[in-house]
């Protein structure tokens, strides 16, 4: 054959991708494979512990006090007064200056007002939603009453003033979504990534991937395996998707409702699924990259365990900055190629701006190249050094092709 009629890197990626992927798909192993996707509920249990925190963390208690400096003083002295005695029952109190209403107080960024104490000592009034309301009604009450000069015997009655909702309201439920999203893209990525690991293992026990490294450049045969990869996991997520989605009919109300996250789920979803394309490339070259170092199959598994402890610690670093946005924790999780999907998927929940998305999608894309080509370099080198075994194989694709 010709270099004029050689097959171009992406043509040759895509030849291998289509072979593998009709290779996977049609075989008895992914059809079982399809059936044992339960195991995953481990993980989240062992997850929930993390999840549980990271709820606590989001939930506010930062309670505003819009009254005259006289009583938001009183108020907030009885607080500390009564706070040794009773801890954590008590709100959080900061007395604001805003001579807003109390429903545009609650509307202000960056203060994060679970609700708004207003009126006076002898009369208190407290805004916010259903919810907050009924949790700080009768702490409320007790404040004021200490704030008295300390006339505890009798407790005011509290008038509510419902609003919809609050910034910290909001700002909780979308974290809810949040942790939802990380825990689903966690584990799917997780359950399908292995499959690049085991397709390697099997190439490199029978000899294929040499032949496929000695006929076209080992980056398209590293690509074509990832994208085959790939489609044959969008397959597995259709399928237990529509599994999903009939239970879920089935189900109907009885399932737990997420909260619509920023971007609205249209965005989120779509999201959601090019993040789980960049963490699955970014993995899966990781693991074709530990097949080019090993020698052995057991070299393969065992170097693969290190991998797959780092996903669970990256994991781990993107849900823990969840309620901390902006912080340099944050900032690096979006930014380390690993943890990035998760970070941006987070943020996705959290946050309307389209535009960190397009620059972290085009983050991941440069080092899914930049590890596709380092990993096919490795592989090049171990497998496909000079040598005997290396001149043997060239020689005998060679043979084929002027055959």
């Amino acid at each position: 054959m010709s270099d004029t009629t050689r097959l171009s890197r992406f043509e040759a990626a895509r030849v291998v991708a289509r072979r593998d992927f009709h290779a996977i798909l049609f075989s008895r192993a992914f059809f079982f494979f399809l059936l044992g996707p339960l195991f995953p509920i481990i993980v989240g249990a062992l997850a929930g512990g993390i999840g549980g925190q990271v709820q606590r963390d989001a939930t506010t208690r930062l309670v505003a006090v819009a009254m005259a400096d006289a009583d938001a003083a009183a108020m907030i002295e009885a607080r500390a007064r009564l706070a040794p005695q009773i801890g954590n029952a008590l709100p959080e109190l900061e007395a604001t200056t805003s001579r807003e209403a109390p429903e545009a107080i609650l509307r202000e960024e960056g203060r994060n007002y679970t609700a708004v104490i207003s009126g006076t000592l002898d009369s208190p009034e407290l805004t916010g939603t259903q919810e907050a309301i009924a949790f700080w009604s009768g702490p409320v009450a007790m404040m004021a009453s200490e704030a008295r000069a300390g006339e505890a015997t009798s407790y005011p009655a509290v008038t509510p003033r419902p609003v919809a909702t609050t910034i910290a309201a909001q700002r909780t439920d979308r974290i809810r979504t949040a942790q939802a999203g990380q825990l689903l893209l966690f584990l799917l990525m997780m359950l399908l990534a292995g499959m690049v690991l085991s397709n390697l293992v099997e190439e490199k026990a029978n000899k294929v991937i040499e032949v496929l490294a000695a006929a076209i450049p080992m980056e398209s045969v590293f690509l074509g395996k990832l994208v085959a990869m790939l489609g044959v996991s969008f397959v597995g997520i259709a399928v237990w998707g529509a599994a999903g989605g009939a239970i879920a009919l089935l189900a109907g109300n009885a399932l737990p409702q997420l909260p619509e996250p920023a971007l609205g789920w249209p965005l989120f979803i779509g999201f959601g699924i090019v993040y789980f394309a960049m963490g699955y490339l970014l993995l899966g070259s990781l693991f074709l990259t530990i097949g080019g170092m090993a020698a052995t199959v057991r070299e393969v598994q065992t170097l693969s365990m290190p991998v797959t402890m780092a996903q669970l610690l990256v994991f781990f670093l993107a849900a823990s900055s969840i309620t901390r946005p902006g912080s340099p924790m944050e900032l690096f999780a979006a930014i380390f190629p690993l943890s990035s999907p998760f970070a941006m998927l987070a943020r996705a929940a959290q946050s309307e701006a389209l535009w960190p998305h397009a620059l972290a999608l085009g983050w991941q894309a440069l080092c899914v190249l930049l590890f596709v080509r380092f990993g096919a370099q490795i592989f090049r080198r171990r497998v496909m050094k000079s040598g005997k075994g290396g001149r043997a194989v060239k020689g005998h694709v060679a043979g084929t092709r002027a055959a």
